[in-house]
């Protein structure tokens, strides 16, 4: 076994727990955990928006804690952080509980990215880092994909699936503490904050708006098929399978970026994700479009990320992790900030004003031209 599958397939699995089930679950189960604690758009819009800020926080302290003490023991950490936020929410009573639970699942996933860049960039043979790192990534899509199955056998049981989804994590801990290695960087490269050039700045106004965009069917994708076609929770399950199944293209990210460049990918991209947001909001749509819309949303928005990963990891090359924590960060800052805008606008002007407007974000994130050429082996 080479160290590239080792390390990627540890990796697929680790962000597929943290990213798929501590994370992008939540959307797919809001419905029923709004029934039950009876939550409304907007509140859930500023609880959607906790987990993305306690990525945010997570990440940063994520970037730092591998260059300190290896990738090994952060991803470990990440996930047992993940299984710990996943209890709190399958126990649940109220939403302040349910609230500070999410944020812990959600930080989870910020720790698990930054050590999987590191391990990569030690481990990996330089001509297969880009295309390691955007296959770890695509992990997303998986979890996401294998939640909507679930949802589907496990109707209305939200607190037993997110039990389930802990004990996953903790089995994830443990092949993670076998499969990585023990990682760590200079000490000279620990305090430092890299210098931000033209290029970073446009990495964090791109993911920024991205992210905050992404929010319109990460948050509340659920609430705007049960919406618009009176869809119950199996229905919304189904979903879920094709915007993560579809989500798998990401994998591929880094050979479309190889031969098409990162502002041509971008730009299609963006394009797609928007489209596949308006195909499950606007009003008149049908269950075909809909899922064509997830399928659209999950691989754009999947391919996304990995163009974010191989845009910061080639800007600061010898510091993989704080390359990859800044575009990530970003997608996660405009998340904090999208969640509760859109939950607002949703509850005051309806579904139609709310996914037509964060489609339009979503396109203004490629005003910020990568200005940068990657060539991958």
């Amino acid at each position: 076994m080479t160290k590239a599958f080792s390390i990627g397939a540890t990796g697929f699995g680790l962000i597929a727990v943290c990213y798929g089930f501590a994370r992008f679950a939540f959307g797919l189960f809001l419905p029923d955990i709004d029934q039950q604690l009876s939550l409304g758009a907007t509140v859930s819009g500023v609880i959607s928006g906790g987990s993305f800020l306690g990525y945010c926080i997570a990440i940063i302290a994520s970037a730092v804690l591998t260059e300190r003490i290896g990738a090994r023991l952060v991803a470990v950490g990440a996930s047992l952080v993940a299984a710990i936020g996943m209890i709190g929410i399958a126990t649940a009573p109220n939403a302040i509980w349910l609230a500070s639970a999410v944020l812990i699942a959600g930080s989870s996933t910020g720790l698990a990215s930054p050590p999987m860049a590191a391990a990569v960039a030690a481990a990996v043979q330089k001509n297969q880092q880009n295309k390691t790192n955007a296959t770890i990534n695509a992990g997303t899509s998986v979890g996401v994909a294998l939640s909507g199955p679930i949802a589907l056998l496990m109707t209305g049981e939200w607190r037993l699936a997110f039990a389930g989804f802990a004990f996953v994590a903790v089995v994830m801990a443990m092949i993670a503490g076998f499969s990585l290695p023990a990682t760590q960087t200079k000490p000279r490269q620990h305090h430092r904050w890299p210098q931000l050039d033209g290029n970073i700045w446009r990495l964090i106004i791109a993911a920024f708006l991205m992210g905050a965009a992404s929010t319109a069917l990460w948050s509340f994708g659920g609430k705007l098929a049960s919406f618009r076609l009176g869809w119950q929770n199996s229905d919304v399950g189904i979903l879920w399978i094709a915007i993560g199944s579809a989500g798998i293209a990401g994998a591929f990210s880094g050979n479309l970026v190889a031969r098409f460049g990162l502002g041509r990918t971008h730009w299609l991209f963006l394009g797609l994700m928007s489209v596949g947001m308006f195909a499950v909001g606007f009003e008149g749509t049908s269950a075909p479009i809909t899922f064509i819309g997830g399928a659209l949303f999950g691989g754009a928005y999947v391919l996304l990320t990995g163009v974010y990963l191989i845009w910061g990891v080639n800007a600061l090359p010898d510091r993989p992790a704080t390359g990859l924590m800044i575009g990530f960060l970003m997608i996660a800052v405009g998340q904090t900030a999208g969640a509760p805008i859109f939950g607002l606008i949703m509850d005051t002007f309806g579904p139609t004003y709310a996914v037509l407007s964060f489609a339009v974000l979503g396109l203004s994130a490629g005003l910020a031209r990568t200005g940068q050429k990657v060539v991958l082996a």
